[in-house]
């Protein structure tokens, strides 16, 4: 008999199904814009969802396992395991070709479900579907899954990524076979600019003041499940995609998966949100919330965009600055731009040139130019509340230094490759972001969080030692090479240290926000930081958050749509739920990724209806079960802190997606 830690290897042969029950395995391939799709059995539609005493799950992750890498799931129950071993079954033949202790306890889940352990089947290295079971000893059965190369598993996952980005285009620029949308918006052609409202408890309070336009603000992208547009999240979600462009050109500009095309969209909107001749910043489309009074705001109803076009309107009505949606301006022209704001649009537009300065050099000129531009303008004292949206709590960012390392470290690169003449040489702007990523390893900020909207030091970071690694004039920096490298090993061992208190080894608190696109940057960074360390020192944290993020975790499900078996279906997003399906099949929002697990607090009295919103089939509260550790999981339209999608969250996705199939 094998030992503890020790594997066995088998071939047996077993019928599924019996007395207690049938296990239903359905692999459905969905072909949509080029992508392929494995959609499996529902979780309800499994023996390990009729759970009885001495049962429990096995979370997997469900989109599956690269060949060559280490495999194990989580086993979670009502009783615990004290000897028992575990199988893989081949799901399309029924043989067992696996068997292997149940490991070592991995600590307390929830009342429900106290005990968790882990289940390492790392030696099996067959490509083919399998599920795990545990055989007589438990009942808990894994949803299936494959045994892959990374190409295979990932690939398809970038395509149903740029679905998702389709689906948020505003404007003329829409493809109707994408959730059969409708040009939209088309007044933001000739957009009005007003200042700034004051505001109270999120609402503006009196009238818009006029200062210009009409501006041009049509296009971009919507922000979420919303149709508002704001630079603060745009310019992030182009940094991480220009990125991902540069990085893996052959992945990310093949057809069905052309990121190179859908960044310049998303680059496209913000030069119309930069004037460069008067130096002026727009960085905002459309009112949240209205008030009680005079204004009513883009989440006060709930319809399809194409809608707001057709309203009959004049001013003074409560609707009219929902056909006619307001542009705000971050100050008069000239004036100094939140550093927040400046670093991230002027890496985006520095990443631009760098993607497109070979095939359409004009292009990729003014990028460059736009870069300096506004990264010149920077206000990098007495900053107080940083500008990112109105109100502010919509994207309460507070640190911005890591925003400045960031478009200072691309315009150094840019500056590099071009023979653009400019104020300052490109050496200026790599001392400028060794400068910033001094004061932000200084500030209270460093080492807080993960990469992700809030904090982009990890992709600053990289881009930063790469640069260091590459020139001749890095010796008389504020920073080295080493401080660099230090600085990432503390952020993701504080990602570590917080998955030591959790059975499925999330990095971040759960229930403090965000959880799924804190997993995907702790697993993005883990991978550049051992890149650059040339050492796998962190391989296992990242893949930990991916697996998190894909299907293991107490929840059972995968948090971005179409990625595994089961996933959110009843998505807080008014595109999918008008016209999509409701069942998780169909026409279904590919990509998108939600937030997940969320506070209990933010998820109460949410479960009521607004006007418009549709419900698919009634599943009631069916995660309810799994809640545990402060964090409760509602897959249900109106829960929108779960099942809200996000720009900023797929973008991490692609990163993520790219850097497992490449």
């Amino acid at each position: 008999m094998p030992g503890i830690g020790e594997v066995e290897l088998v071939a047996e042969r077993k019928i599924i199904g019996g007395e207690t029950g049938r296990i239903r395995v359905v692999v459905i391939s969905l072909i949509m814009g080029g992508a392929l799709s494995f959609l499996g059995a529902h979780p309800l539609q499994t023996r390990a969802d009729s759970p009885s005493p001495g049962s429990g799950w096995i979370r997997v992750n469900q989109v599956g396992y690269r060949l060559g890498e280490p495999k194990a799931a989580t086993l979670m129950g009502d009783s615990p395991v004290t000897s028992g071993r575990f199988r893989v079954v081949n799901a399309a033949t029924g043989a067992v070709v696996f068997r292997g202790p149940v490991g070592a306890a991995r600590g307390f889940w929830s009342a429900a479900y106290p005990f968790t352990y882990t289940l390492d089947f790392s030696a099996l290295e067959t490509p083919g579907r399998y599920y795990l079971d545990m055989g007589d000893s438990l009942r808990a059965v894994s949803p299936t899954f494959p045994i892959e190369s990374g190409a295979n598993l990932y690939e398809p996952l970038l395509a149903n990524a740029l679905f998702f980005y389709q689906a948020q285009h505003d404007g003329r620029e829409v493809d109707p076979s994408v959730m059969d949308r409708q040009p939209s918006h088309l007044s933001d052609e000739e957009a009005l600019v007003y200042e700034t409202p004051a505001m109270r408890h999120g609402a503006p309070v009196g009238p818009l003041t006029r200062v210009g336009g009409p501006v041009d603000a049509s296009g971009g992208w919507f922000d979420a499940g919303d149709y508002l547009k704001f630079v603060e999240t745009a310019s992030y979600v182009d940094d991480v995609l220009l990125f991902s462009v540069r990085r893996y050109p052959g992945l990310l500009t093949a057809p069905g998966s052309d990121f190179a095309d859908e960044a310049r969209y998303g680059l496209d909107w913000l030069d119309r949100m930069w004037d460069s001749d008067t130096q002026t910043l727009y960085y905002q489309v459309g009112i949240a919330d209205g008030n009680d009074r005079s204004i009513q705001g883009d989440h006060d109803s709930w319809r399809l965009p194409e809608t707001d076009d057709r309203l009959a309107v004049s001013p003074g009505d409560p609707a009219y600055y929902v056909r006619f949606r307001p542009v705000f301006r971050a100050g008069p022209p000239g004036a100094p731009v939140s550093p927040n704001l400046a670093g991230r649009m002027a890496a985006a537009f520095a990443l631009g040139f760098q993607v497109y300065r070979e095939s359409d050099p004009a292009y990729a000129e003014q990028c460059l130019r736009n870069a300096v531009s506004i990264y010149d303008l920077a206000k990098t004292t007495n900053i107080g509340k940083l500008l990112t949206t109105a109100p502010h709590d919509c994207y309460p960012e507070v640190s911005w230094r890591d925003d400045m390392e960031l478009g200072a470290v691309e315009i150094y690169k840019a500056l590099s490759q071009s023979d653009l003449q400019l104020d300052h040489p490109a050496s200026y702007y790599l001392r400028q972001a060794a400068h910033w990523a001094q004061e932000y390893m200084l500030s209270p900020n460093d080492g807080t969080d993960s990469l992700n909207l809030y904090d982009v030091s990890g992709l600053a970071h990289y881009e930063l030692y790469r640069a260091m690694a590459g020139s001749a004039n890095s010796d008389d920096l504020e920073v080295s090479r080493a401080d660099l490298l230090d600085d990432l090993s503390d952020q993701l061992n504080r990602g570590i240290q917080q998955a030591q208190t959790d059975p499925f080894g999330l990095g971040v608190a759960y229930g403090s926000g965000d959880a799924t696109p804190h997993a995907l940057g702790y697993a993005v960074e883990a991978a550049l930081y051992d890149e650059l360390a040339g050492a796998p020192e962190f391989a296992a944290f990242g893949r930990q958050e991916r697996n998190w993020a894909l299907g293991e975790n107490a929840w059972g499900t995968s948090f971005i749509v179409g990625a595994g078996t089961t996933f959110p279906v009843h998505l807080h997003h008014q595109i999918a739920n008008l016209a999509g399906s409701l069942d998780g099949t169909g026409a279904i929002l590919l990509g998108a990724t939600v937030d997940g697990p969320a506070s209990p607090a933010d998820c109460a009295n949410l479960s009521g209806l607004e006007t418009g919103m549709k419900t698919g089939p009634d599943t009631g509260d069916r995660f309810a079960q799994f809640n545990g550790h402060g964090a409760r999981y509602r897959d249900y339209v109106s829960v929108w802190p779960c099942v809200e999608p996000a720009d900023d969250y797929t973008a991490l996705s692609v990163l993520l997606f790219a850097q497992q199939a490449g």
